[in-house]
């Protein structure tokens, strides 16, 4: 049996450990601190016996809540872009990383939103907290 993740609820983390190669890592902060990006990582729990599917529409944005502002998605890692799909194995988390323009410094709270008309559910986080590194961990 094949199931499709429902993505709209999820929880801001605290920083836990996530896989990534430490060149990647350096890119990343540089990337950060040098082009005021934001960098997003996913970690996808499916504690069911079952596989399910998971992918990231390209319409997906970061909203600041304080002005018209938004910020696109820039690049992906360990996730596919829609249409196609990436299995999520059943018993085990699914990390991924997302990266978006940045936000204006005036930010204090922004949304992050996926369009789509996926039937398991657009990934939707409202209310995140700014912080200093624009670094975030989100659990799903």
């Amino acid at each position: 049996m094949v199931s499709i993740i429902n993505f709209r609820m999820a929880t801001v983390i605290t920083k836990p450990g996530v896989d990534i190669s430490p060149e990647l890592k350096k890119v990343i902060q540089h990337s950060t601190e040098e082009m005021g990006q934001v960098v997003i990582h996913f970690t996808v729990d499916n504690p069911s016996a079952h596989d399910t599917w998971i992918r990231i529409w390209p319409t997906t944005f970061l909203y600041d809540q304080g002005s018209a502002h938004n910020s696109d998605l820039v690049h992906i890692e360990n996730i596919v872009y829609y249409p196609n799909w990436q299995i999520c194995p059943g018993g085990k988390n699914s990390q991924f990383t997302l990266i978006f323009s940045g936000l204006p410094k005036s930010c204090s709270t922004f949304d992050f939103i996926e369009h789509c008309t996926n039937q398991g559910g657009a990934f939707e986080v409202r209310d995140i907290a700014r912080n200093e590194s624009d670094v975030y961990y989100l659990k799903m």
